[in-house]
């Protein structure tokens, strides 16, 4: 009776065993990166005129879930930073005064760490997590469609819009105070991450 039991427990630990394969064969963990390859716009509006900050300068990491067919089943790990003086407008007074409303003496990076996330089947990314600027983290959600191209890289598009008092950071203001920007900025991104 003994010798049937453990013959028993051995079919169901190797049938165990086989099924944790399977699910390990047919679900991948796969590390990605960016490093100063990417389209990050910020935008927002002044009581003169609309205007926009550009920078190419910046890094992420993330580590995506596939299924056996390539697709996109999760987000387990997402960072992002960015040096917050790489951000030009057109006008090297704006930069800055913005760099000033930055604090960038003190805080220089602009930064995003993932804490949770949902990944749908169309490709829609919503990550939850630290978002960093100026100095002052708020937990806020992002949100990015990505596609996964043929050579297995990944393109990464979104927007977020963003209060600067959530940050502590007062609007800055050009010519003595005679132009004002708005409180609500735009950040749109456009990025590729690789293998």
């Amino acid at each position: 009776m003994k010798a049937f039991q453990l013959i028993s427990m051995m079919k169901k630990l190797v049938f165990v065993l086989v099924a944790q394969l399977m699910i390990t064969v047919t679900m991948a963990q796969v590390k990605y990166h960016a490093k100063d390859d990417l389209n990050l716009v910020i935008s927002g509006t002044s009581t003169l005129h609309d205007w926009t900050m550009k920078t190419a300068k910046g890094e992420c990491d993330a580590i995506f879930v596939t299924n056996a067919g390539g697709q996109l089943t999760g987000l387990t790990s997402l960072s992002f930073i960015t040096p917050a003086e790489s951000l030009k407008s057109e006008h090297s007074g704006m930069d800055k005064n913005a760099y000033k409303a930055l604090k960038t003496d003190k805080a220089a990076t602009i930064t995003f760490t993932q804490t949770s996330s949902i990944v749908t089947a169309d490709g829609t990314v919503k990550s939850i997590g630290r978002l960093t600027i100026a100095g002052a983290t708020i937990i806020t959600d992002i949100v990015a469609v990505t596609k996964v191209n043929a050579d297995k890289s990944i393109s990464v598009k979104g927007s977020k819009k963003i209060s600067m008092k959530d940050f502590k950071i007062d609007p800055p203001t050009f010519m003595m105070g005679t132009i004002k920007t708005g409180n609500d900025i735009v950040l749109k991104f456009d990025l590729t991450l690789r293998k």
